[in-house]
């Protein structure tokens, strides 16, 4: 029975909702503010205000008091001020001793029906005003002299917060600089598995062992087996190395750390190594986990004399390499890393016990790719006649990523074109936009240069239909499209991991038959521009047959240095030597000619056959298979044309 593994808690991630808090706060803190300022503004207002007040005298006030018919009917004493109401008012006005006749105020007011009783004070108070003492309680006073106190108080605590607060940002900024920037994906988001990854069987069966190390360690722990350090992902762009990840983490159910090379670096040194710390320290304390480092390339090259320990990428990379196999051999955290230069990665780093694994994610095959479009083109409105099968047989050498592309672009063609559902044609048009680009129907050629392009083409189409080794003729078109002026498409019948000499022979006389075609119809004088990315791929081809792959006749079975090695030499630069370069440029030159003169001579051999195409291909612009199969069928293969040991 497989045992279960605690999972701890992930680290709590920044929560949206306490800076939507602190902004509340914020806001009710000003508005007591506000109102402690609207309120000294009132009381600084009502306080000294003297609207609706009668100053007199004291001593009119006492004489009109000690007289029974006099007009006061009450007198409210509250401090230095009396309160006096008239007989028939309600509203009592405001006397202030402000005279200085203290003695005279309290003799001549202050009770004055003293020691009566009954009626008798019943008929003192009758004829005298009645006076009423009260607590000398000046309210707005008060109000006024708590904000005189406390605001100043208030704003040294807030100027000392604000300030509080730009240390800890300026700190925080600090502290942080060394800190991860690892995005860490748990329950909250999508998962991918295993199913949603099309293609590349090898590859998940590799990476499944990794989800069962995972799921159940203790399996393996018994046989004495220990989990897996690090996972390499190798493969070209876009072939799915991240998703692959991504597979791993959703089907294993456990924190999945995700950072790019890239973000470890920084111009201070140590803060690179410092990021990789707390990347390990945060997976530790959720382990088990997954670190994924994507373009691991970036800070994990190879470390030369050059740069010395103090550099930051190479410290960064050394401390990968501690955290990886140091001394803490059982941190549950397993590091997967992807790259499409493995060449460049140091040495250090691809040994066991930090990189166990190394996963090659290659480009799909055809049944892969068949696949990888049925994946793309699900829940896309797609007519029963289309033949994914055939895009999948045209796509050969394409990734994951150029499929999905090519399916977004049928559907963004649907729609531009009106279809309610995906058809073959807008299928063939996002094909072809993705491989070579849009057709270019603003560039308006004239008579002469679409027959130059018809002639072109026809010359590619020719030499490859009759070479042996070559690939079939797919489609020849004059339509614009990218940067050419015309395309002719061969389409291998089947996928192929290697091709031998004669084959790459074929391929250098078909894209040489484009300049011989327009040399033998406008003369040697005559020829264009229009060649110059067919003679510049002549090239690049001849020279990787030579250096790369030892099929020069002065050079065969040597190969030499790429010069991305960093290995030159003195005199010429490059990874061998001035005579060598010299013989390598004549093998070159001795393949481009060869190619030239091969194509020349089944031109020459078939020249009815390619008066015929290019008319064609003016008549009607574009010739699909079917159309070139019957126009090419009377080519012939001269003996002279054919390759001899």
């Amino acid at each position: 029975m497989a045992e279960k593994n605690e999972k701890k808690s992930a680290p709590r991630q920044p929560n949206p909702q306490d800076n939507k808090s602190s902004a509340v706060r914020g806001v009710l803190f000003t508005g007591i503010l506000l109102c402690f300022a609207v309120l000294l503004i009132v009381n600084l207002q009502g306080g000294g205000s003297t609207k609706n007040s009668n100053i007199v005298p004291i001593s009119e006030v006492i004489e009109r008091a000690n007289n029974p018919d006099g007009d006061i009917a009450k007198i409210t004493v509250t401090g230095n001020n009396l309160d006096i109401t008239l007989k028939g008012e309600e509203k009592p006005s405001q006397v202030s001793r402000k005279d200085g006749a203290g003695t005279l105020y309290d003799q001549g007011l202050i009770n004055y029906c003293e020691n009566l009783t009954g009626s008798e004070l019943t008929d003192c108070q009758g004829k005298y005003p009645v006076i009423e003492y009260e607590e000398d309680v000046d309210v707005g006073g008060i109000i006024l002299n708590i904000v005189l106190t406390v605001l100043p108080i208030v704003a040294i605590i807030i100027f000392f917060s604000w300030m509080m607060r730009q240390a800890q940002s300026a700190n925080n900024a600090s502290m942080g600089f060394g800190k991860s920037r690892a995005r860490l994906y748990g329950p909250d988001k999508k998962k991918v598995l295993f199913k949603d990854v099309a293609g590349n069987e090898a590859a998940k069966q590799d990476l499944t062992e990794i989800v069962d190390f995972l799921k159940n360690p203790k399996k393996y722990e018994k046989l004495g087996a220990k989990i897996p350090r690090g996972v390499l992902l190798a493969g070209d762009p876009g072939t799915g190395k991240t998703l692959m990840a991504r597979a791993v983490a959703g089907e294993a159910d456990v924190p999945f750390f995700s950072i790019s090379g890239s973000e470890f670096a920084e111009m201070f040194v140590g803060v690179g190594a410092s990021r990789v710390r707390d990347l390990f320290g945060k997976a530790k304390k959720n382990a088990p986990s997954i670190i994924f480092i994507d373009e691991i390339d970036a800070v994990a090259h190879k470390r030369d004399a050059r740069g010395g320990a103090g550099r930051e990428d190479e410290q960064t990379l050394n401390q990968i390499l501690v955290e990886m196999d140091g001394f803490d051999n059982d941190s549950g955290v397993i590091v997967m890393a992807a790259t499409n230069r493995v060449d460049m990665l140091d040495k250090a780093l691809l040994r066991p016990g930090r990189f166990d694994r190394h996963v090659n994610v290659t480009l799909p095959e055809r049944k892969d790719r068949l696949e990888i479009l049925k994946v793309h083109f699900k829940g896309k409105p797609v007519e029963a006649d289309v033949d994914l099968e055939a895009l999948a047989k045209k796509t050969a050498g394409s990734s994951g990523a150029d499929l999905a592309n090519i399916a977004n672009e049928a559907a963004i063609t649907a729609a531009r074109e009106g279809h309610k559902s995906i058809t073959n044609s807008d299928l063939t048009e996002a094909f072809e936009r993705v491989a070579i680009g849009p057709e270019r129907k603003s560039k308006v050629m004239n008579e002469k240069e679409r027959k130059i392009t018809a002639y072109h083409e026809a010359g590619h189409a020719i030499v490859g239909h009759v070479l042996p080794d070559s690939d079939p003729v797919h489609k020849v078109t004059i339509i614009p499209r990218g940067q050419t002026g015309g395309v002719t498409w061969f389409l291998p019948p089947e996928d192929r991991s290697y091709k031998n000499i004669y084959e790459l022979k074929d391929i250098l006389a078909r894209a040489m038959g484009g300049r011989a075609a327009e040399k033998l119809i406008f003369g040697t004088d005559a020829i264009t521009t229009g060649a110059s990315s067919d003679l510049r791929n002549v090239a690049e081809l001849a020279k990787s047959m030579i250096v790369e792959e030892g099929m020069g006749s002065a050079t065969r079975n040597l190969v030499y240095p790429s010069e991305s090695t960093g290995y030159y030499t003195i005199t010429t630069g490059k990874p061998y030597s001035e005579k060598t370069a010299e013989i390598i440029d004549n093998e070159i030159k001795k393949l481009s000619d060869e190619a030239a003169v091969r194509a020349e001579v089944v031109l020459k051999y078939n020249k009815a056959v390619l008066d015929k195409l290019a008319e064609e291909l003016l008549a009607h612009e574009t010739l699909e298979e079917a159309e070139l199969e019957g126009l090419l069928k009377p080519a012939k293969m001269p003996d002279s044309a054919k390759l001899h040991n």
